[in-house]
């Protein structure tokens, strides 16, 4: 029977103990050619964490006799490189470090972290380096400097793992605004702190016993400064060679399931539905351009899996609570100049978010310059996992895309907050209402009396058909009951708004949806007798002259729902019921539906 190693990310405690593991020791020779000091990054909860163990276990000299145990069975124990098993190796964990309190704190935090490592160390290899190693409680780099002289007395060298090298600064550069030490003060005392280590790291690595040197984290902030920063680590993160050097593929999982289905006893059409599912909510993420294939976030997927194998069914909430603290990374994005828009134009996806390239190297100062905050929002998204890489626009530029529905929840979740943050009472029963009647009209007039009130006059001047399919997205979204797509790709066109029920919820009184969204401002809006046709005046026009004014838009809406209707009748046949919405905005005053029969 499978065991899952959910939250695990010790490789000895998997190995032994026979948990599911995927082997990625196969890359351990390309890792050592692509360079001493690598720097690899991928979103939090990726993995990385079960990957320096992984090269921990495989280096550590300390754990030659544990080898064939631990990598016998594996893809690297058959062709071992001649690395394994010859180095010291230090392991520092950003994430364990608190920055809290005042600066003096902070800086205390971090160094009580690497001595105590320091300390680890050396009980740990104190049967083969006999040079005692001082411990400076209040300078860490003065203990690494005496760890350093006491390798040097060896015929060993040092091997370096520093996992989320970056969490300790992307906490202080996240702090609320209102905290003691404020958000500019944080993120240059973020700076100030990692580039003071990362400066020894650097130095000790010329010929000083460190030889080889191996950095996780989420993004490269604090990597701006070339002259005094950590410039000689070689960028990995954007190498096809190791796109799913953590996470899982599609073949992957699928072997997986397989098995779970056995065990369920489940017929081949539910182990693909599931499958599906799977591929819906947690996969999608391309780290490399030139890759082919998407890559399942792997908590995530252990998360169902484990259930999965447990119950015999899905969970019913997709989203693993372990993901839920990236939403304050999206609230704090939200906030940076044009912040929110980023968010509103990611969910709508038309037209895409895109850059000539990702920023790779930023710090403090760009942060602090608005005419930066563009392109540095949409690429710290992309390191976060909240877009992904999803090819080229037209123009050449790199297009991003939200990966999946999962993260999308995410989006949907910040910008209700940012719309409507007082009304969650009322938005709940509006939407459980209409999934059970399939009557549109209670959530069209929310739209018009409540969610158009909140837009400013900005988002009046820049309203379109995406300002209106944003709020129905955000008022019905539910990944309990529904798989909700935007922009679903039906027979030659795209349908604005799909909520196909979830195969798991099909046994209760749930409807499925198909939505077409048309925009029409007040100009197109008015009659050729009228010389001016005012917000005022829709607002107190009857439903039949309303239609009368958008009757293009509500057949070109007809005939478009009509061939999308039909694409879904035969994916999903007879189990599909199916509630088909045309619906028109006239201006951010009055709405016009239609069912389409």
């Amino acid at each position: 029977m499978l065991k899952f190693p959910y939250g695990i990310s010790d490789f000895a405690k998997l190995v032994t103990d026979n948990y599911f593991y995927v082997d990625r020791t196969h890359l351990l020779p390309a890792l050592e050619e692509a360079g001493e000091q690598l720097l690899f990054l991928r979103p939090r909860r990726f993995g990385k964490s079960l990957l320096l163990s992984m090269l921990e276990n495989y280096y550590d000299v300390a754990k030659a006799d544990q080898f064939e145990k631990l990598f016998g069975h594996l893809a690297i124990g058959k062709q071992p490189t001649p690395k394994h098993n010859q180095y010291f190796v230090l392991k520092w964990d950003f994430s364990a470090v608190k920055p809290e309190g005042e600066t003096a704190d902070i800086q205390r935090n971090l160094h009580d972290h690497l001595n105590n490592c320091i300390k680890s160390f050396a009980k740990h290899y104190q049967s083969l380096i006999a040079e005692p190693i001082e411990i400076d409680r209040h300078n860490a780099m003065y203990s690494f400097e005496s760890l350093l002289v006491a390798v040097q007395t060896t015929s060993r060298k040092l091997y370096l793992l520093i996992d989320e090298y970056d969490n300790f600064a992307n906490e202080l550069m996240m702090a609320p605004a209102n905290t003691t030490v404020g958000r500019e003060t944080a993120l240059r005392m973020g700076e100030s702190a990692l580039k003071a280590v990362l400066k020894v790291v650097k130095s000790a690595s010329a010929g000083r016993g460190l030889d080889r040197v191996f950095l996780t984290g989420i993004s490269p902030v604090i990597l701006t400064d070339l002259t005094s920063g950590y410039n000689v680590a070689e960028n990995i993160y954007l190498e096809r060679e190791f796109q799913a050097l953590c996470g899982f593929t599609e073949s992957e999982l699928a072997c997986v399931l397989t098995q779970l289905g056995e065990e369920c006893q489940w017929s081949a059409e539910k182990v693909t539905e599931a499958l599906d599912i799977m591929r819906q909510f947690y996969n999608g993420y391309r780290f490399s351009e030139s890759s082919q294939e998407s890559i399942y976030n792997p908590t995530l997927a252990l998360y169902y899996l484990k259930h999965l194998q447990k119950n015999c069914q899905p969970p019913t909430k997709m989203l693993d609570h372990n993901l839920v603290m990236d939403r304050h990374k999206l609230t704090y994005l939200s906030q940076l100049p044009q912040g929110d828009q980023i968010l509103f134009t990611a969910l709508g996806e038309h037209p895409p978010l895109s850059l000539p390239e990702l920023a790779d190297r930023f710090g403090v100062e760009e942060f602090l310059r608005p005419s930066q905050a563009t392109a540095l929002i949409i690429s710290l998204l992309y390191y976060f996992g909240i877009l992904t890489q999803a090819g080229r626009t037209e123009f050449g530029q790199l297009r991003l895309a939200i990966p999946n529905l999962v993260v999308r929840k995410l989006y949907v979740e910040q910008l209700l907050e940012r719309f409507l943050p007082d009304q969650t009472n009322e938005v709940v029963p509006l939407a459980q209402t209409f999934y059970q009647t399939g009557d549109v009209q209670p959530v069209c007039e929310f739209i018009e009396q409540r969610y158009f009130k909140v837009l400013d006059n900005r988002d009046y001047a820049t309203a379109k058909e995406l300002t209106l399919k944003m709020a129905f997205l955000t008022l019905l979204f539910n990944d309990v009951f529904y798989v909700m797509d935007s922009e679903t790709a039906l027979q030659r066109g795209y349908a604005d708004l799909t909520m196909i029920i979830r195969p798991t919820m099909r046994q209760y009184r749930l409807w499925d949806f198909l939505f077409e969204f048309k925009f029409v401002n007040l100009k197109q809006a008015k009659l050729p007798e009228e010389t001016k046709l005012t917000g005022e005046a829709v607002k107190q026009m009857t439903v039949a002259d309303l239609k009368q004014r958008c009757q293009v838009q509500l057949t070109e809406a007809r005939e478009q729902l009509q061939r999308y209707r039909q694409t879904l009748r035969e994916t999903y046949g007879e189990k599909l019921r199916l509630k088909v919405f045309a619906v028109v905005a006239i201006g951010l005053e009055r709405l016009v539906w239609e069912e389409v029969s």
